[in-house]
């Protein structure tokens, strides 16, 4: 899975890796069969996750506005049974959620075992929107912050908190969608001109795009300090949403081989209930 893989040294550059998809590119029949047969994988591996127990699998998609989380997360997912999978989208942070430390609201919607979640934006907001926008953190109501600290100081907490759920059996897996600022613009004019689209733009979004220099810095930031080997972030190309679909697809359902979750083996006593319940349907 080192295609498209973050380094865990602190060595990333954006600049490294490009938007576009690699040379060589299959054609887009052969991604679209490709998806298929690995989202056929992916829903064989998540009844085995949810059988064996031991083990949650959580997904991180970051990324700047019209990048594709929402259709990839919908397109790669689309055969793994609901009741095994969840997806939570972080907006702004509620009132009471302000009142509490910034990786609460995360904590208390973490995936079960046996269970995919994944978050569409996620804490990693703190160290994307808040410090491109420092005056977030009035609302927070923090007790002496350092602006020259608390981004180290939130990377370090990001790293604790994801090596604790690491050693408590929840594989982390994180998905940065890169997308070029040329495609970006072609996205967003789509959201205008299509009408089916409309509803997707927010004039919000331009301001953010008006601060792409400081974005690409703080991802940049965030991607070094925060891609480890128990929580490896992807940088995936996404000029190419059939090729990004496909990057993601592969990259889960690899994590999921990883894990080799299994079917629960039957004891004696299991093999004694299975009996008899064979016997009593007989008997009807």
């Amino acid at each position: 899975m080192t295609a498209h893989r973050v380094p865990f040294d602190g060595r990333f550059s954006i600049g490294d890796f490009s938007p576009d998809p690699p040379d060589g590119m299959p054609s887009r029949k052969a991604l679209g069969d490709e998806l298929g047969g690995l989202v056929d994988e992916l829903d064989a591996l998540q009844q085995r996750l949810f059988a064996d127990q031991r083990f949650a699998v959580l997904a991180v998609f970051q990324a700047m506005d019209a990048a594709g989380k929402d259709s990839t997360i919908r397109k790669v997912f689309s055969g793994v049974n609901p009741a095994g999978f969840r997806v939570h989208a972080f907006g702004r942070p509620s009132e009471p959620e302000l009142r509490h430390d910034f990786l609460q609201r995360v904590a208390a919607r973490l995936p079960e075992r046996g269970k995919i979640g994944i978050f569409n934006r996620s804490h990693y907001e703190e160290v994307l929107v808040v410090r491109v926008h420092p005056e977030f953190l009035a609302a927070q109501h923090l007790p002496g912050v350092d602006r020259q600290r608390i981004w180290a100081e939130r990377f370090e907490s990001i790293r604790g908190f994801e090596r604790h759920l690491a050693r408590n059996g929840v594989a982390i897996v994180k998905f940065w969608l890169n997308i070029s600022r040329k495609e970006q613009k072609k996205r967003l004019l789509s959201r205008i001109d299509e009408a089916d689209k409309n509803w997707k733009f927010r004039l919000g979004d331009l301001d953010d795009r008006a601060r792409w220099k400081e974005f690409q810095s703080a991802y940049e930031a965030m991607l070094r300090e925060t891609s480890r080997e128990w929580a490896p972030w992807y940088a995936i190309p996404a000029d190419d949403k059939p090729y990004m679909r496909v990057a993601v697809a592969r990259v889960m359902v690899e994590t999921l081989r990883n894990l080799d979750p299994r079917f629960p083996k039957f004891g004696p006593e299991q093999r004694r209930e299975v009996a008899e319940g064979r016997r009593r349907l007989e008997k009807e």
